[in-house]
């Protein structure tokens, strides 16, 4: 799916949506913070069309042959003008792509499986290198990542994941997140093996490494098209200096740090060269 436009008008969405179906193009309304109403683009390959067709409906909305596309899809619309509340699967994949995805997924997976019983099972498998000869068993390097140890903990790891990976995505690719994903997990599991040994796991090294890229790339190439809000950046700096002062939390705190400082390095050498915007 691929997100077109946000209106506040919803017969004048319906209108365009009509339209684009007499073009063979499938679209879809949905409410958005109450008053506001997005078209969603089924079939992201009519991107091309569509967004032609949208720049000449918002140049002229009320031109005859909107209205008449309406007069047309309404014998064969049972339910005018109702819209469906997306389901949890379209607002995930609306956001995100395979590879943001693919680690909520396996994360997910292998969480299930630690709740089941098999969590030191696991963890022997995929936690960070620490026993002789384990640093040649490259996968311990970055599956640290997956290891998760309560619901809270998944839970708020992922939907930071979700949120700003799903940008970085979308925006730069599924190479530029693997790329961010494999350093940032490697240089966070090694600072925090460094401070406190490999009795750790969790993305939020990753996590707080996306905060750092995006927060450079925000600031030193604004036309890239991505965005960091100033208090998504304040408040996880303050989270990370809290975890670092308050004594009753197990928080990975080196990992933290490393991980924002990596991102943030990665967000400038980015800033320095061309970046390849979708």
């Amino acid at each position: 799916m691929l997100r077109l436009i946000t209106l506040d008008n919803p017969r004048m969405g319906q209108a365009f949506i009509d339209y684009l179906a007499t073009r063979k193009i499938e679209a879809q309304m949905m409410p958005e913070n109450g008053d506001q109403f997005v078209i969603w683009l089924l079939n992201d390959e009519d991107s091309t069309e569509a967004e032609a067709e949208l720049k000449q409906f918002l140049a002229q909305p009320q031109h005859p042959k909107y209205q008449a596309s309406s007069w047309d899809m309404a014998e064969t619309r049972k339910n005018p003008f109702r819209y469906n509340t997306p389901s949890l699967l379209n607002l995930l994949k609306a956001k995100a792509g395979p590879l943001t995805l693919s680690v909520m997924l396996v994360s997910c997976v292998i969480f299930a499986f630690q709740t089941l019983g098999l969590g030191q099972v696991i963890f022997d498998s995929l936690h960070f290198p620490a026993l002789e000869g384990q640093q040649w068993q490259v996968w311990r390097w970055f599956t640290h990542a997956f290891l998760h140890f309560s619901v809270l903990h998944i839970v708020f790891n992922l939907l930071w994941w979700w949120q700003l990976g799903g940008d970085i995505e979308q925006k730069l690719g599924v190479r530029k997140l693997l790329e961010i994903f494999l350093i940032s997990a490697a240089v966070s599991g090694t600072g925090q093996y460094w401070l406190a040994g490999a009795n750790f796991g969790g993305l939020s090294g990753v996590v707080y490494a996306l905060v750092g890229y995006l927060w450079i790339v925000t600031w030193l190439r604004p036309e890239a098209g991505l965005d960091m809000p100033k208090p998504i950046v304040g408040f996880m700096l303050v989270w990370l200096v809290l975890g670092f002062v308050q004594p009753f939390m197990a928080i990975a705190n080196m990992a933290h740090l490393a991980g924002l400082l990596s991102g943030m390095v990665l967000g400038f050498v980015d800033s320095r060269r061309r970046l390849k915007v979708r």
